[in-house]
């Protein structure tokens, strides 16, 4: 019979399951939707792919010069706002 001196051992008191603490919840939650995301940015890339290259974009963009370099009174407005923008400001109309 032990003597009433001494403790008692500590009784060992069931704990919770892990899925209750909101720590694991928190832990689990970032990397569970980086993995969401994955599979949503995915799913996108696939449904909806970039459209190709033309084979002769090369051809167009030489066309697309042609056709401004034939009409410079498209490009008035620019100019006069480039040159106004460039006057120096004793130069400039009162």
């Amino acid at each position: 019979m032990p003597s009433p001196s001494v403790a008692a051992s500590p009784v060992a008191v069931p704990s919770a399951p892990w899925w209750k603490f909101g720590h694991v919840w928190l832990v689990i939650s970032g990397p569970a939707i980086v993995v969401v995301a994955g599979f949503a940015t995915l799913w996108i890339a696939i449904a909806r792919p970039d459209p190709v290259v033309a084979e002769d974009y090369y051809q167009q963009g030489i066309e697309i010069n042609k056709t401004l370099e034939d009409n410079p009174s498209s490009l008035a407005p620019a100019m006069k706002a480039r040159n106004h923008a460039a006057t120096p400001e004793q130069d400039k109309p009162r």
